[in-house]
């Protein structure tokens, strides 16, 4: 196991002594020596990453926590988690082998971790893309540029939090101005007010261009991927904000098969009967000089968040 030591810093040593003394390996990635007064630290490993005997991975949005499961106790969560079997297994486990390397400095390249995968039981393309800080192109953020300038009839995206770099909003905007049928969705209540402030401006500047923005008002919604055009789709841990494209360590997996994106698509649409779009919720908002001053102030720190 792979822990980030910043979002586990409320977890005490002793439970980590006891999976050691129970036989789990398990370490920290780039330990801090004060994590509770670093909790918005760069270069945290965001991935979430299962592999079970080679054979079988699990990747998506969910953390290892009760609230992912249970929910808050004010409000449930929402997320997802994908299965996946076939070749695309090996392009998770390189990417938990390579970190295991960097925090174990054990490099596990055995053929016991890579068993005969089965026959691939239909023509579904996937292609696991990890990113991070050290990497030479930001590739995973390149990717939802890409779609969003190529896609011809819409793009559907689901994020907790929404703090996009200049790339992702050029390229949401131009192809909501184009005509295509953008649509973002968030939750209604951010789990942190001043990333829900810091949005606000944001959110307004693609609705502007046309971008439709859905309001997830059944609990919390962590989920993050995308689909386009009936032809791609992408899911895994990576938000639509600076920290995940620019600062940390993701993972996410896309698809390049019509089968796959309908079944995203149908996740989407259901969602959105859950939602109510931006427009509804503030219509007759009032937004005041000095709210335009806090949302833009909140706004110039949004890479910091």
């Amino acid at each position: 196991i792979i822990y980030d030591d910043v979002a586990c810093w409320k977890v005490k040593n002793a439970f980590f002594e006891r999976m050691r003394n129970a036989g789990i390996d398990i370490h920290p990635f780039m330990p801090v020596k004060f994590p509770a007064f670093t909790s918005k630290a760069n270069y945290r490993n965001h991935r979430k990453l299962i592999i079970i005997d080679g054979r079988e991975a699990f990747i998506g949005g969910m953390n290892f926590a009760t609230r992912y499961v249970k929910g808050t106790g004010r409000q449930p969560w929402r997320d997802t988690m994908l299965h996946v079997t076939g070749g695309a297994v090996y392009g998770i486990q390189r990417a938990f082998l390579i970190d295991w390397y960097f925090v174990d400095r054990t490099l596990l390249s055995d053929r016991l971790y890579y068993p005969p995968v089965n026959p691939a039981i239909n023509n579904c393309l996937a292609q696991v893309v990890t990113s991070g800080p050290i990497t030479e192109w930001p590739d995973i953020m390149q990717g939802y540029v890409r779609i969003l300038l190529e896609a011809r009839r819409y793009v559907y995206m689901e994020t907790p939090y929404f703090l996009p770099t200049e790339p992702v909003l050029f390229a949401m905007r131009t192809a909501a101005l184009a005509g295509v049928d953008v649509r973002l969705m968030i939750p209604r209540h951010s789990d942190s007010h001043i990333v829900e402030w810091a949005s606000f401006s944001y959110l307004l500047e693609i609705i502007e261009a046309g971008v439709k923005v859905y309001l997830y008002e059944s609990g919390f919604n962590h989920s993050k991927f995308l689909v386009s055009d009936d032809s791609i789709s992408t899911c895994g841990s990576t938000n639509i904000d600076f920290r995940s494209f620019e600062h940390n360590f993701e993972s996410s997996i896309f698809f390049y098969d019509e089968g796959m994106a309908l079944r995203m698509k149908k996740v989407f649409l259901n969602d959105q009967t859950q939602c109510r779009t931006f427009n509804e919720v503030y219509q007759g908002y009032h937004y005041t000089f000095l709210r335009r001053l806090w949302t833009s102030l909140v706004r110039l720190l949004s890479p910091l968040l």
